[in-house]
């Protein structure tokens, strides 16, 4: 009897919602989130929100930037040339100031002048700017006086409902125990539950089939191998 074909997994964009009511809280994110909320009434005119990859701080980060009515630029889009424009809405996200190349004297310049205008920085990133190898000492100087919102790896109960977001998010529907199997195996963090759901969306496209027990089994060992 012929074998059933695999279907192509097409590389299609997953419909990932960044809306506050997609945003899952928990005892891992809840102060961050409290303090991204209460701007504007922040203690400083800049923000730090760090976290490990994939742990929400970019959903955070545009939550504030839609109520904020800010601007999203990479670290690597601040130059001298670039501060004026920046600063001239009032708000402004600076995404992963901790990777890759940067203009220190820029961001520098940027958090000075942003204070100057009355306007608000949210910078995000996954360390504290001590480990971020800058060689701008007022730099550094600077960001450590800036607040930091901490975003801590999820505990049992939000890493399960961050599952279950994901798998809606590819409109692919989980049996609970399927998911809670998951949970207890896969590794402690927001990066490697997309990873995880990733896998078995891709899986589950190439054999033509729903997300069993097994096809779960066979995702963890290739990701998380014993």
């Amino acid at each position: 009897m012929p074998s059933r074909p695999r279907q192509l997994a097409l590389d299609l964009p997953v419909d990932s919602r960044h809306g506050i009511e997609d945003f899952l809280i928990g005892p891992s994110n809840e102060a961050a989130y409290g303090l991204v909320e209460a701007w504007p009434n922040w203690p400083e005119s800049w923000l730090r929100l760090v976290g490990p990859e994939g742990a929400g701080k970019t959903h955070l980060a545009a939550i504030w930037a839609k109520i904020a009515h800010a601007w999203t630029v990479s670290v690597a889009e601040v130059t001298q040339d670039s501060v004026p424009h920046l600063i001239s809405g009032g708000a402004l996200v600076v995404e992963d100031c901790d990777q890759g190349l940067r203009d220190e004297p820029a961001l520098f310049h940027l958090m000075n002048a942003m204070k100057a205008k009355g306007g608000f920085l949210l910078l995000t990133a996954r360390s504290a700017p001590d480990f971020w190898g800058l060689r701008v000492p007022d730099l550094l100087s600077r960001l450590r006086l800036a607040p930091q919102a901490t975003i801590a790896p999820p505990d049992d109960a939000l890493l399960r409902a961050v599952l279950v977001k994901l798998f809606i998010d590819r409109q692919l529907i989980i049996d609970a125990g399927i998911i809670e199997m998951l949970a207890l195996r896969m590794e402690r963090s927001f990066a490697a539950a997309r990873a995880l759901v990733d896998t078995l969306d891709r899986l589950s496209l190439e054999r033509g089939r729903r997300v069993t027990r097994a096809l779960a089994t066979e995702a963890l060992a290739a990701l998380f191998p014993a």
